[in-house]
């Protein structure tokens, strides 16, 4: 075993220690503020403050002077001095607690009156998680917008259709875009429901009775109730939970997560599509005049945003089933062995999901379509997508129609067997045109080698989605849409 302990560099740099690629690589930066330590905790100054001007609105004796040094105060974050006091308390609350008494001396005495630590704790995370929500809902729509732009100039462009990843009936690539749409429409829903369904725990303390504030309003339940509605309003929400433990509920995390985790299926189908079309040319992701494919092979030109999209949609998903085990696992009124982990998996989910709906915005912005090629592969299989229409016709005419279909059988896998052999050309009408068998339909097979004749309804059915289903869920987001994606590798 090789020792690779070394000792640290005098100046520490971001470069010395761990970071998480979500932070370094990936996800965007309004996402990353909103899960920084220094919006955490001034997002708990805020609810202190809140919460000492509500009991002074209810006739708690707090001063106005000792709000306004509170408020004063709020940015002045001593990040170490609060590192000591968690070092001494063992206790992150109370040591942010001192740390904010000692900046703000007048107001020492009252800072978290009455309140248990969830409070603040809960409080703040379901502000950051409405605005994380709102931030994810707003990338959602991004992606919509960029696949409907993509749906309406490729609506009547004929390709293969694939079942099983088989040739079968044509369709057009922008009704294929309008299967990514359809899923990302359902995405879009349930982050506008969710926006509007963060709990917010309010002041409940420390079993969720409120038995805290009683005494402090000395036995007047309805200002207790008063408490819990004004601290609730200051933070934006209409009402708090109407019953609670000491936590809001861990459903609602699982919720979320599993709400992301739909989005990541939808992007990891998008991707996987793009990649599968890239691998037989039909379709390019954006490569950039410089990008290089390959260290070794210099001609590659891989789909490697999709397969970015792919790896951190798996990891999204791989986070809802820790955020169902957290939420079953809660006893009674509330066990500790969540917080750990929700400082893991709430962050990274946001984050890896912000950067997942980037590159899909980003992919989908610039996606190209090789339509030469396209149409070459669909003109190799439409022979045989067209047999039916043949036989039908033939039968019409006056033909036989098990002889018919015989003789199609037999045509169809010979012209196969040449394809197969490494033939660039399917014979399969010709073959059709020198049978004496199909004269009476002879004059007919060129038309029926109109790719556009094949694609039944994709054009339409494309054309009314976007205008019945698609651009009416994007009006609500139309201000704004269209901005740069960042995007740091």
């Amino acid at each position: 075993m090789h020792d690779t302990q070394q000792d640290a560099p005098a100046m520490s740099t971001p470069q010395d220690e761990y970071r998480s690629p979500l932070v370094s690589r990936y996800a965007g930066r309004d996402l990353r503020r909103l899960f920084s330590e220094r919006h955490r905790i001034e997002c708990w100054r805020r609810l202190w403050i809140w919460l000492a001007e509500s009991q002074r609105e209810l006739g708690i004796d707090i001063t106005e002077e000792q709000i306004a040094a509170m408020q004063a105060a709020v940015t002045d974050i001593d990040f170490d001095k609060a590192a000591e006091y968690e070092k001494r308390f063992r206790h992150d609350v109370m040591a942010h607690v001192h740390a904010y008494g000692d900046v703000a001396p007048a107001a020492k005495g009252v800072i978290h009156l009455g309140a248990t630590s969830c409070y603040v704790t809960d409080n703040a995370d379901a502000m950051i998680l409405r605005d994380a929500l709102e931030l994810i809902e707003r990338g959602v729509a991004e992606a919509v917008a960029a696949v409907r732009d993509f749906a309406a100039r490729t609506k009547d462009v004929p390709c293969l259709a694939y079942t099983h990843f088989q040739p079968a009936q044509p369709t057009t690539f922008g009704k294929r875009a309008a299967l990514w749409l359809q899923d990302l429409l359902v995405d879009l829903r349930a982050m506008n429901y969710a926006v509007g369904h963060v709990p917010f725990l309010g002041s409940k303390g420390t079993t969720g009775t409120q038995a805290s504030f009683l005494t402090l309003f000395n036995g007047d339940a309805e200002k207790c109730e008063q408490l819990d509605q004004l601290a609730s309003r200051k933070a934006g929400f209409l009402q708090p939970l109407p019953v609670s433990g000491q936590t809001y509920p861990r459903k609602a995390d699982y919720t979320f997560v599993s709400m992301l985790g739909g989005i990541a299926v939808t992007a990891t189908r998008f991707a996987n599509d793009v990649r599968l079309l890239s691998g037989l040319r039909e379709m390019a992701e954006p490569f950039e005049k410089e990008q290089i494919g390959s260290s070794a092979m210099a001609y590659k030109q891989n789909p490697m945003r999709s397969e970015r999209i792919t790896a951190l949609a798996r990891h999204v998903l791989a986070l809802v089933p820790e955020a169902a085990s957290t939420a079953s696992a809660q006893w009674l009124e509330r066990t500790l062995d969540d917080s750990a982990a929700r400082r893991l998996y709430l962050p990274e989910a946001f984050l890896a999901t912000d950067a997942v709906l980037r590159l899909v915005t980003n992919v989908a912005r610039g996606l190209h379509v090789n339509a030469e090629v396209a149409i070459s592969r669909l003109e190799k299989e439409l022979p045989f997508m067209a047999t039916e229409e043949i036989l039908m016709r033939a039968v019409q005419a006056g033909g036989d129609r098990q002889a018919l279909h015989e003789k199609i059988r037999q045509h169809s896998l010979a012209a196969k067997e040449l394809l197969l052999g490494g033939s660039e050309k399917n014979d399969l009408i010709e073959r059709f045109r020198n049978d004496p068998a199909f004269v009476t339909v002879r004059d007919e097979l060129d038309e029926l080698m109109v790719p556009e004749r094949h694609i039944g309804l994709a054009s339409r059915q494309t054309e009314k989605f976007l205008a019945e289903h698609v651009d009416p869920a994007l009006k609500p987001y139309e201000d704004g849409l269209g901005s740069e994606v960042d995007l740091h590798v």
